[in-house]
């Protein structure tokens, strides 16, 4: 298969599991440089052996991305490193069981919007000039299905964040394609990730069975990456059929 140039950087936040980890080790494969985020070193560091496997470099930044200066720093590291960002990736989520009008807390619904929308509005604030200034970059949202076609079941805090993030995606469209940057708001249906055991009841192996697998999503994510220069993914959607794998 064809690598891309290896002068290409992702950074990619939620890289410790599920949908992150599978798009850095799908991107890795691909001749990315691949800078890992997220709260768990150890999870990063799994996920940095698996991106070297597959014939790739990575680089562990561990972050709390609602700690804007956190993601400030943690952007310092990789550039100094490798150069500028080319590829950002937010693949970061947060959810509860106590989802609903009827049991949701504030601090709960306010950490919620913070990782979900917040956050990524800060990364994407971190890698916005360089982008600009190379006349090149793409951003990923890893949004939701809940975001495209509203699901009660989603949450009040989660649906609402998720939904906001079109909007950072489609103004990102609006004023920044003129100078060669390019979003994506990606919306996968139900994954199989460990990101189900915040459902109030988490599904069992029957209903996983029918469900994305995070690799899917990354071959999405690699798409959207891989997309030449003059090409906008405006938004894409991923449902499973409901068969059985």
């Amino acid at each position: 298969m064809e690598t891309t140039s290896p002068s290409k950087t992702v950074w990619i936040t939620g890289a410790g599991s599920g949908m992150g980890r599978a798009s850095a080790v799908s991107a890795a494969a691909r001749g990315y440089r691949v800078a890992l985020s997220g709260r768990r070193r150890e999870a990063l560091e799994e996920t940095a052996t698996l991106v070297r496997e597959a014939g790739g470099t990575g680089l562990v930044v561990p972050l709390d991305a609602g700690d804007q200066q956190e993601v400030l720093c943690a952007h310092e590291v990789i550039t100094s490193e490798w150069g500028r960002v080319s590829h950002l990736v937010l693949a970061a989520g947060l959810n509860t069981p106590r989802r609903f009008w009827s049991d949701q807390s504030m601090d709960g619904f306010g950490a919620i919007l913070q990782t979900n929308l917040v956050a990524a509005a800060g990364l994407v604030t971190a890698v916005l000039p360089s982008m600009r200034d190379a006349r090149d970059g793409v951003v990923v949202f890893v949004s939701s299905f809940a975001a495209w076609r509203f699901n009660p079941g989603s949450g009040v805090a989660y649906s609402a964040s998720k939904m906001a993030v079109s909007s950072l995606a489609e103004s990102l469209n609006a004023e920044e394609n003129e100078h060669g940057i390019r979003a994506c708001h990606l919306c996968p249906g139900d994954t199989d990730t460990d990101f189900l055991a915040m459902r109030p009841t988490v599904p069992g192996a029957d209903a996983r069975m029918t469900m994305l697998t995070p690799e899917d999503v990354a071959s999405a994510v690699q798409y959207v990456l891989d997309a030449p220069a003059h090409v906008c993914v405006n938004e894409l959607v991923l449902s499973p059929t409901r068969a059985v794998r």
